[in-house]
């Protein structure tokens, strides 16, 4: 599984510049490709491990970590909802209805957070391969516990703000998402990122199934993962 260098820094949750400071001095491994960096998910891992760097967050999460802030898809996959046969063009104004819709916040957060859609550099699109994204705010909130949200895109053409893609894919199935806080960002990153590689959500995603029946895809894929967390917990 290879990862681009914007979903390496929100993994380590530092920055861009960080990680390529580590490629300049520390020799983390990478594969240059047509003018943009990728990284061996595995290779990763073990050059981190022998540096004492955590990876036990977003696009590293390891198969059986347990998440620490519990954020279920399902809840609030239903609360952010299911937009269908979107235009590209249509992408901005339908992020402005869910962040409208956010759950648990005070009108000046809803403002603010609607003013970092529209600035520059505002959303990470977070491109992961095979037509998928999760796109999400560059700024770090604090909601409080009972907000934030998850709504999945379907989209009728590419997206073009997320050109750069890990295997040249366009983007056209997005999961945007608002966590309740910087920590669970990184956590529900690592939930997605899960639940796309492997098991029935990103079938039902792909093959366009009805609302119901992703909603009990993204409710399966919290119960294996909380199955995964007891095993763990077990050993």
């Amino acid at each position: 599984m290879y990862l681009n260098l914007i979903q390496i820094a929100e993994s380590f949750g530092v920055s861009e510049g960080v990680v390529e400071g580590w490629i300049r001095d520390e020799g983390m491994p990478h594969t240059p490709d047509r003018g943009r960096l990728l990284f061996d998910r595995a290779q990763v891992v073990q050059w981190a491990a022998g540096r004492g760097l955590t990876t036990r967050a977003g696009f590293l999460t390891p198969e059986t970590s347990a998440f620490a802030t519990g954020c279920q898809l399902e809840p609030l996959l239903r609360a952010g909802g299911i937009w269908r046969d979107l235009s590209a063009t249509q992408v901005p104004a339908v992020l402005i209805k869910i962040v409208a819709a956010l759950p648990g916040v005070t009108t000046p957060v809803r403002q603010f957070l609607t003013q970092r859609l529209h600035a520059t550099g505002g959303i990470t699109w977070a491109a992961i391969g095979g037509g998928f994204a999760l796109p999400h705010l560059s700024a770090r909130v604090a909601l409080g516990r009972d907000s934030g949200t998850v709504a999945l895109l379907l989209l009728r053409d590419a997206l073009t703000q997320a050109s750069s893609t890990p295997d040249d894919v366009p983007v056209t199935r997005m999961f945007f998402f608002i966590a309740p806080s910087p920590r669970a960002h990184l956590d529900l990153i690592g939930r997605l990122t899960r639940a796309l590689a492997k098991g029935t959500l990103r079938e039902m995603v792909d093959k366009g199934a009805t609302d119901a029946e992703i909603f009990a895809a993204a409710a399966s894929a919290d119960a294996g993962m909380t199955n995964g967390n007891k095993a763990e917990v077990k050993r």
